[in-house]
């Protein structure tokens, strides 16, 4: 018999804390050093990318650290579809099981939580994000916002974002810094998985001036219904 969905809630919460902790203790820079000695066999290298990428949900890693290593090992002409790859491929699970967890019954679930009214106002919060600025749209930004990957995939899950838009606004939004992290990789001497290192800030920026160019037709709509109810002949 599959677990109600209370059971399903608190399950999540168990499977969470597990994921932190074991990205706590395991970190993709302590990992990526055992590639060093693969990184000249393109097939090797390969697999064990490959391994890296299948293992990130589990430890809830951030991708552009695997993507400056895909760019170290394989350049960036067949590094980035790579990197682009296996960022789409890794949110599929983190995706599938957030939508198993609150499917059909997102009240009841909160409810079995210890902190349920900390989670309610945070998931009213998150879906008036998406109704406001579009399943796509809203994707795309969180992408381009610096915020945890499996975080962001969670909030568009719980929102009822379809699997299709996910990709969709994940393959647009990842682009730039993957593009950057894949470059950084490819020029750098050794292998690492530390980040962008000069590169992080401007495409931080960056990143953030584009995301705030793309809410502000949804956050200028929104505005502009509220001042139209306000000013309304019943008010």
């Amino acid at each position: 018999m599959p677990p109600s969905t209370p059971g399903r809630a608190l399950l999540g919460v168990l499977v969470l804390g597990a994921v932190v902790a074991a990205g706590l203790v395991v970190s993709p820079s302590a990992t990526v050093g055992a590639l060093e000695s693969v990184a000249d066999d393109p097939v090797a290298f390969g697999l064990v990318v490959a391994g890296l990428y299948l293992l990130r949900p589990l430890f809830a890693w951030p991708t552009t650290p695997l993507a400056v290593v895909v760019g170290y090992g394989l350049g960036v002409t067949i590094g980035l579809p790579v990197a682009m790859a296996g960022v789409l491929l890794t949110v599929i699970p983190t995706y599938l099981a957030a939508r198993w967890v609150l499917d059909g019954a997102h009240d009841e679930a909160l409810a079995a939580l210890p902190f349920d009214g900390f989670v309610r106002r945070t998931g009213r919060a998150v879906r008036r994000y998406y109704e406001t600025a579009g399943p796509t749209r809203g994707v795309v930004v969180s992408r381009l916002a610096p915020i945890p990957s499996d975080a962001a995939t969670c909030a568009a899950a719980a929102s009822g974002v379809t699997l299709r838009q996910l990709l969709v606004g994940t393959a647009i939004g990842e682009l730039p810094w993957t593009v950057a992290a894949v470059v950084v990789g490819a020029s750098a001497a050794t292998i690492t998985a530390d980040g962008l290192g000069e590169l992080g800030p401007p495409l931080t920026l960056a990143c953030l001036f584009a995301a705030a160019l793309l809410l502000s037709g949804p956050t200028y709509r929104l505005v502009a219904r509220s001042d139209d109810r306000r000013w309304s002949p019943g008010n």
